[in-house]
């Protein structure tokens, strides 16, 4: 009966030695304490808060991600529109010389330059029109190509053609008017974004970088982001761009006779172009600002990322050398235990048959 007895205990033994065997063998295959949370009890609740924590960085830094792709193409375009205006405003430094070649020159370089504005302004990233606010999926200059023949565009030109002696104010507040107004059939930008109710007073487009308040980013083709227009403006720098070089489109050679009024009219439009020029810089300064700290929060969401990566691993992984030598002490105790039985049965039949 002793034998028997004794035989029991290590057929129970063997067992939990196999299924400790078989534990520590998938641990040593995958690297990881078990399948299930409570196989890593009672550190499982942190273990969920930590990879929950893991996931909600890894979520920031992809809004992050897809936030820098979309200042990076408006800092580009910006640059180029600031490259644009800053031409334009040089270019009004030789009418007031006696060469009427010039203004005509200076009407053909305006055009071309506007019309690029605006096509520059239906810059796309992702799909995304970058400076339609929510709209996305509309440029918001529906018809860019020809913004010439738009009803802010000719009712400047209107406005310039008219000049008469003792006009350039007239003609300067019929510009500052036209560039300004929101009307259908006159602003060249799109309903979405001229209707009161909908993108001309809607947030800026913003990011969920951290928790607390979202980041703004977001430029709109209409209005300033950040920067504050100074000077003669319609309080945006589009705006401002736009009056000026549909004023300097729209000049005639002719109109050079008209002495002190022609050239008001020229200083008013150079006056406007540099506005632009002011508050672009200011955007992109501000803009760029907004990208340096976008760009330090993603850092920091990575450098916590990889420490409760660590956080996560001492909870739910094993040490591989360690649970190699623990399954090969365990193999080894399971041969001995086998050794055992082999030899308890050896001796119980010795004694039946004796």
């Amino acid at each position: 009966m002793v034998a028997v007895s004794m035989f029991g205990r290590l057929a129970t033994d063997t067992a939990a030695l196999r299924a400790r065997m078989e534990v520590l063998a998938r641990q040593v295959a995958d690297g990881r304490k078990g399948t299930f949370y409570g196989d890593i009890a009672p550190e499982a609740r942190r273990a969920i808060d930590v990879r929950a924590d893991i996931a909600m960085r890894a979520t920031y830094g992809g809004t992050i991600d897809g936030a820098l792709g979309r200042t990076q193409v408006a800092q580009t375009v910006l640059g180029q529109i600031e490259t644009i205006a800053s031409d334009a405003m040089a270019s009004t430094l030789s009418l007031p010389g006696t060469d009427v070649r010039r203004v005509t020159v200076v009407a053909q370089q305006a055009r071309a330059a506007l019309v690029q504005v605006a096509q520059l302004l239906n810059e796309r990233q992702a799909g995304d029109y970058v400076f339609g606010g929510s709209d996305f999926l509309n440029p918001p200059i529906p018809d860019a190509a020809n913004i010439l023949s738009s009803g802010m565009a000719v009712q400047i030109a209107t406005a310039v053609a008219g000049l008469v002696p003792g006009g350039a104010a007239a003609v300067a507040a019929s510009t500052l008017a036209a560039a300004s107004s929101d009307a259908p059939g006159v602003t060249p930008f799109s309903a979405f974004l001229s209707d009161p109710l909908a993108g001309l007073n809607e947030p800026r487009r913003a990011v969920p970088a951290e928790d607390g308040p979202r980041i703004e980013y977001g430029m709109l083709a209409n209005r300033n982001a950040a920067a504050v227009s100074g000077g003669n403006t319609t309080g945006s720098w589009a705006r401002d761009l736009m009056r000026g070089l549909a004023t300097l489109a729209a000049l005639d050679p002719s109109q050079v006779t008209l002495g002190a009024d022609f050239q008001t009219v020229v200083a008013d439009a150079r006056e406007s172009l540099r506005s632009a020029t002011e508050a672009l810089g200011q955007e992109r300064g501000l803009l760029g600002a907004v990208e340096k700290r976008l760009g330090t929060l993603k850092d920091a969401h990575v450098e916590l990322s990889l420490t409760l990566k660590l956080q996560l691993s001492s909870i739910e992984e094993v040490d591989a050398a360690d649970a190699i030598a623990r399954l090969q002490s365990t193999r080894n105790q399971i041969e001995a235990s086998y050794q055992a039985i082999a030899t308890i049965g050896q001796l119980s039949l010795a004694r039946f048959l004796a």
